[in-house]
C-alpha cells in the first residue's frame, strides 16, 4: 500500500477544522487541492485505497462513504423560521446515587443541562415551537426553566422495573409517532444534540421520515463529562469511534438495500 501517501492524507484530514471542533465559518472547504484541501484529500484517499485494493472503481465508490462517516461532522442548517418543532436528543447521564442502576433512573447530568440551555435559547426566539425532548433534557427544562409544555420521551420500563434507555433511533421513532398526529402534518424538525452527536441526530430524524436540520446560529454543547454513566460518552476519541460505528451500521443497511431492493 502507498502508506506514506495515505498517512499524509489522513494527517490532513485529522487536522481539518471540523474534526478539531472549529465552527463551520472557520472551515475552508474551497482550499486548493494542491495545498491538501478536501478535494485534494479525496484524490489522495482514492489513489491510496485503489493501490491497496488493486481496484480503482471500488475505491472511488468507497471513499465518499469514508469521508461522510469520518470527516464530515456538521449537519445541514436552517433558520428558525423554517421549523415546526424542536427535538432534543440527550447525551450521556450520571449513574443514580443509590439503588440498582438497572431499575433506578439515572441522573440527567451536566451535559443534558447544557442541551436544555440550548433548547431554552431556541425557544426564546420561537416561543410557538413545540418541544420533544429526551427525558434527561426534559427534566432540566422543567426544573431550571419551568417549561412544563414539553413532550418528554421516556425510557421503557418493564413489568419487573428494569429500565431500557432508548437509542437515538428509538427517540426519533417516538417523536414521529407524536408528530404524525399533528393537525398540520409532521413538519420540519429543529434538532438539538451534542456537538459530536448532532450530525447523526439530524440524519436519524430524517431517516424516520421527518425533515430535519440544525438551527443556524446556535452552537451545540461540546464538553464531555468524565463522570458520565455511559463510558463511550466520557471522552471524545472514544465517542467518535462509537458514533462512526453507528453511522456505518445504518449506512451498511442503506447501501445493501439500494443495491438489492428485493433482497
Amino acid at each position: 500500500m502507498q502508506r506514506r501517501e495515505f498517512a499524509a492524507a489522513l494527517t490532513a484530514a485529522v487536522a481539518a477544522p471540523a474534526v478539531l471542533g472549529a465552527t463551520p465559518a472557520q472551515a475552508s472547504p474551497q482550499v486548493s487541492p494542491q495545498h491538501g484541501g478536501p478535494r485534494g484529500l479525496s484524490r489522495q484517499m482514492v489513489a491510496a485505497l485503489a493501490a491497496e485494493l488493486d481496484d480503482k472503481a471500488t475505491a472511488k465508490t468507497l471513499v465518499p462513504l469514508i469521508e461522510d462517516v469520518g470527516f464530515d461532522w456538521y449537519p445541514e442548517t436552517a433558520p428558525l423560521k423554517k421549523f415546526d418543532f424542536v427535538v432534543a436528543y440527550a447525551f450521556g447521564n450520571r449513574l443514580p446515587a443509590g439503588g440498582d442502576p438497572t431499575k433506578v433512573l439515572a441522573e440527567p447530568g451536566p451535559v443534558n443541562e447544557e442541551l436544555a440551555d440550548t433548547v431554552a435559547r431556541i425557544r426564546a426566539g420561537r416561543r410557538d415551537l413545540p418541544v420533544y425532548a429526551q427525558w434527561e433534557i426534559a427534566r432540566w427544562l422543567e426544573s431550571k426553566y419551568g417549561m412544563t409544555d414539553v413532550t418528554s420521551i421516556e425510557p421503557e420500563i418493564a413489568a419487573d422495573g428494569t429500565i431500557t434507555y432508548l437509542s437515538t433511533d428509538g427517540v426519533a421513532a417516538q417523536v414521529f409517532d407524536h408528530r404524525k398526529q399533528a393537525p398540520g402534518g409532521v413538519g420540519t424538525a429543529c434538532v438539538v444534540g451534542f456537538r459530536d452527536h448532532h450530525k447523526r441526530c439530524v440524519q436519524t430524524t430524517r431517516d424516520r421520515a421527518m425533515p430535519a436540520y440544525a438551527p443556524a446560529g446556535f452552537a451545540m454543547p461540546r464538553t464531555y463529562d468524565l463522570e458520565s454513566g455511559q463510558a463511550w460518552t466520557r471522552r471524545r476519541d472514544l465517542y467518535l469511534v462509537h458514533d462512526m460505528l453507528a453511522q456505518w451500521t445504518v449506512l451498511r443497511a442503506k447501501v445493501i438495500a439500494e443495491a438489492y431492493p428485493n433482497g
